[in-house]
């Protein structure tokens, strides 16, 4: 058919033919987008899954009940009311007598060893708080709950397969028995692991605790947050309000908005050079951590309080002004209150990134292996995210655990600080 022969089409046809095709592609816009939604949300839901599914455990543990006897002999201890005697007595001696009193015939020395092996190191410190608390338990009999080794503990939890080989798993044969009559007697329990959210680090698993740690992040960004939000506020409202725009500024703009999408671990080499080889600061401390991380986090800060800033309207700077206020005085009792709420959900969402990071953290020696629990910001620490790199590279099984409950603990604090972005954007967000 030729051209000529084609039905001529009338602009309302023409505009409703365009209409149609419009909104379909509209209609497929919309259902690409919830499909990308949608695949997003089954990832996440995946990883939190995954993360849970190999985490919870870690807040169990396995322990066994003993009772023992506080042999002022084996102890080593004369007097219990000294507390230098208590705190260096020879507790493994009696954790030992105890477990055998409980397997009288396991007499060959390699059966002992291995017997011995179902308690943890962790043991020594329940009874050493016990006759701390109580010096008058020295020669009595008393009953704890002692925490098991890891191998133990990672065959009660499912971790380690009973049916394989004995030459493929760290637990022999002989230990299996003992724990299934240990389970028959009612000896070994999971109850809740405190000490998961108490202790500090160990080099075995079932001691390792996160606390040391979280009181590390949290001494890390308490430095971050004193330095970085009176100097990001005030380079914004001088950016914002007060300085000229020349070359100068404009320089300054640039560089603060590609300094937000510099790596993180630029900024730790930054502070492994000025803070520490410079200036001399101590290694390992949130001190150091948390002026690299101020580094980091001030460009962010910076970006959302001018964004706060420019939000505010114009009519409110020209109404004080107009009133006889100073440039000043508009800026500090007129604009800034307006413009906080947004510094303040800028602010948490520098903070949040700030305590997800790792690498500068790793530049500046917070890579450590620190026992104690920190008390200052001078004394050596590590951090939350550290934590979990070091355990995620440690060999032990138990530690696969301990892994993913820190991520899990991370998690939740990170959900926290953006959950309480949202609520003070939307509790205090004026609308014009």
């Amino acid at each position: 058919m030729s051209k000529a022969m084609l039905p001529a089409l009338r602009p309302v046809e023409i505009i409703h033919a365009g209409l149609a095709r419009r909104r379909a592609a509209e209609r497929r816009f919309r259902l690409y987008g919830i499909a990308a939604i949608v695949v997003a949300l089954i990832v996440l839901v995946l990883l939190f899954i995954s993360i849970v599914g190999k985490g919870y455990s870690a807040f169990w543990q396995t322990e066994l009940r003993l009772e023992v006897t506080l042999d002022p002999a084996l102890l080593e201890v004369a007097d219990a009311t000294d507390q230098s005697q208590v705190r260096v007595a020879n507790y493994g001696a009696v954790l030992k007598a105890g477990i055998r009193d409980i397997f009288p015939e396991v007499q060959d020395r390699v059966a002992l060893r291995q017997l011995s092996g179902f308690i943890s190191g962790a043991a020594e410190d329940v009874l050493r708080e016990r006759l701390l608390q109580d010096p008058g338990l020295l020669g009595q009999r008393v009953t704890i709950w002692a925490p098991v080794g890891s191998d133990t503990d990672m065959v009660m939890k499912g971790y380690i397969d009973r049916d394989l080989p004995e030459s493929e798993r760290s637990v022999s044969d002989q230990q299996l028995s003992w724990m299934d009559r240990l389970v028959e007697q009612g000896r070994l329990e999971e109850r809740f692991n405190w000490h998961f959210l108490t202790g500090g680090d160990s080099r075995s698993p079932e001691q390792a605790g996160i606390w040391g740690a979280v009181i590390g992040s949290f001494l890390t960004l308490a430095v971050t947050m004193l330095l970085s939000f009176p100097l990001g506020v005030a380079a914004a409202v001088y950016l914002e309000e007060f300085a000229p725009r020349n070359r100068l500024t404009g320089i300054i703009e640039v560089n603060i908005n590609n300094l937000a999408a510099v790596p993180s671990i630029v900024f730790g080499l930054l502070g492994l050079a000025v803070f520490i080889n410079f200036f001399g600061l101590p290694r390992s401390a949130p001190l150091v951590g948390g002026l690299v991380l101020t580094l980091m986090t001030l460009p962010t800060i910076i970006i959302a309080s001018r964004a706060a800033l420019k939000s505010v309207p114009p009519s409110i700077r020209e109404a004080a002004l107009g009133v006889g206020a100073s440039p000043l005085q508009t800026v500090t009792n007129h604009v800034l209150p307006l413009a906080m709420p947004g510094m303040l959900t800028g602010m948490i969402i520098g903070m949040a990134r700030a305590l997800g990071e790792t690498a500068p953290l790793l530049m500046i020696g917070m890579v450590a292996f620190i026992v104690d629990i920190p008390k200052g910001i001078f004394e050596p620490a590590t951090a939350l995210p550290v934590q979990i790199y070091l355990w995620a590279d440690s060999p032990e099984m138990g530690f696969t655990e301990r892994t993913s409950a820190a991520i899990m603990v991370l998690l939740a604090f990170l959900l926290s600080m953006n959950a309480l972005a949202v609520i003070l954007r939307r509790r205090f967000e004026r609308r014009w």
